[in-house]
Parts: structure tokens; sequence; C-alpha cells
């Protein structure tokens, strides 16, 4: 049976992010911090700016309502290949459920396996509850510790 067009998922458009996009980062970024909510522009355009830095969003009716940020490192291991490191995967509450979190996920991925990365890692809060999402997009904790040190 055909879908009629209500039943169309909604035109989204993943690409990367530029200085235009930072009210619609910034905004995403105080719905995933549990700390603070208040971001400097100048951090964000920092981040747009670092050598083998690149934050992808999914833009749907001219509003970015998801993105992620990946690091490509350089390496000695491995060849010299480099890995990657995926960070801060934000969906507006508004469209979350809907897929677009994966769009993003693919887009980095396939951005370091283009980069020849021989693997790509994150980490997630064990309170978020989105491991199942990551596992989804073919992450595993099979055989590593994902941990951190903060500053106090």
């Amino acid at each position: 049976m055909m879908k009629s067009r209500s039943d169309q998922p909604d035109e989204t458009t993943v690409r990367h992010l530029d200085l235009a996009d930072t009210d619609d980062a910034l905004a995403l970024y105080a719905e995933l911090t549990a700390g603070p909510t208040k971001f400097d522009p100048h951090a964000f355009a920092v981040v747009l700016q670092h050598d083998g830095t690149f934050v992808f969003g999914a833009e749907r009716d001219g509003q970015i309502i998801a993105m992620v940020t990946l690091h490509i490192l350089p390496n000695v291991t491995w060849g010299g290949r480099p890995y990657a490191l995926v960070e801060n995967v934000i969906t507006s509450a508004a469209h979350r459920g809907k897929g677009v979190a994966r769009q993003v996920m693919q887009t980095a991925i396939g951005a370091a396996w283009s980069a020849g990365c021989y693997k790509i890692m994150l980490l997630t809060s064990q309170a978020r509850g989105a491991k199942g999402f990551y596992e989804a997009v073919g992450f595993s904790d099979d055989n590593k510790y994902g941990m951190t040190l903060r500053r106090s």
C-alpha cells in the first residue's frame, strides 16, 4: 500500500553546520546538558574552526533539530590510521524517536570511514538511557571500558 503524503516523514537534510547555525546549536546544547544551560557563541565557533572536527546537523523547515560532533584524531598505531570520537549527539525533544539522530549518526560514521578511521569511539551517560540507540547504529561495549575523569 502506498503511503499518503501526510504519512511521509518531514523532509530532513543533514549537513555541516556553520556559524549561521549558532543559535540553533546553542539551543540544542541547552537540551543536552544537566549543567549550566547558557553557552558562549564563541565556544561553538572554536569547535567549528578546529582542525579535524566536524559538526553535522539535521535541518528541517529551516531549523537545526539534531546534531553530532565528530573529531578525527591522528594516531600512531594501526598503521597511522586516524580514529574518531563522537560527542554531543543531541536531538530536540520535539523530534526524538523519529530517526533524526540515526541520520546524523550515519552521516558522522560515514565521514569517519571516509577519512580512513579504523575505529569510532563515544561515551554515553548511563542515566540517559541511550545505550540501546548506539547499539542499534553499530556501537558495542564488548571489548572496551569508557571512563572519564572530571576536574572538580
